[in-house]
């Protein structure tokens, strides 16, 4: 059964279409990846998903719910971490606590943030500012903030685009490993421009095509045979359209 699902959606900015007839579903706990090319929309499309842009026609329901704002219980990964300069690693996870459990008391906030900064290895640098922080260090505190609150889905939008190689492989894995340890479902939408990284984390990829009017590609489903998946999906990036065969193969 589908947990998040998009009907017919399409964007466009002024003359120029954006998104088109974009239909997608992932069941629960399900994590599904878009890769694309850059300025292909993924971005606006990850931002309808979650409910931060609105489609000009379409529907986005999670859970059976019509959303027509931030997805409740949802949780979002950006590229540029996202976080106040002013408030330490902390105060910053904190900020997605509070107000995911309204009822708790400030202590219970605090411990909540405690737990999953350790959990990305960051408890002994909880009063750090982002200043003081690597680049790797401010995603895994943005990780943390988005894992936090306890959340049923989670959009990823290019989490790992601006890290190296070393920390981009290193919090793959912490990603995959928080999901796995979150005792229950995690739905996760991840868009990315990186082949190996959505084989590596995702149960299936889709393909955004080359825009104008970007479409979605039928689902990949991620094989055993991972080389073979990444020569078909690097076909159908370079490719621009597709293909008839591709089509046979993934349908």
């Amino acid at each position: 059964m589908s947990f998040l699902t998009l009907e017919n959606i399409a964007k466009s900015f002024g003359p120029r279409s954006i998104l088109h007839n974009i239909n997608l579903s992932l069941a629960a706990g399900e994590f599904v990846s878009i890769v694309g090319a850059s300025a292909s929309g993924k971005t606006t499309l990850v931002k309808i998903a979650s409910g931060l842009q609105t489609a000009d026609s379409g529907t986005v329901t999670v859970a059976g719910q019509t959303v027509t704002g931030f997805v409740a219980q949802a949780g979002m990964v950006f590229q540029n971490y996202s976080l106040l300069p002013w408030l330490s690693a902390l105060e910053n996870v904190r900020l997605a606590v509070e107000p995911a459990f309204p009822e708790w008391t400030p202590k219970q906030h605090t411990e909540q943030a405690m737990k999953y900064l350790d959990m990305v290895g960051l408890g002994k640098a909880a009063l750090k500012t982002p200043a003081q922080l690597s680049g790797g260090m401010r995603q895994r505190v943005a990780i943390a903030r988005a894992f936090a609150a306890e959340p049923r889905i989670l959009f990823l939008d290019e989490p790992f685009g601006a890290l190296d190689a070393l920390t981009r492989a290193t919090l793959q894995q912490e990603l995959a490993s928080l999901c796995r340890a979150a005792g229950r479902p995690v739905t996760v939408l991840m868009i990315t421009n990186n082949i190996e990284e959505a084989i590596l984390l995702s149960h299936r990829i889709h393909v955004l095509g080359r825009g104008p009017g970007a479409t979605l590609s039928p689902s990949f489903a991620v094989e055993p045979d991972a080389v073979s998946l990444r020569h078909r999906l690097a076909e159908f990036l370079t490719s621009g359209a597709i293909a008839p065969r591709l089509i046979q193969e993934v349908a």
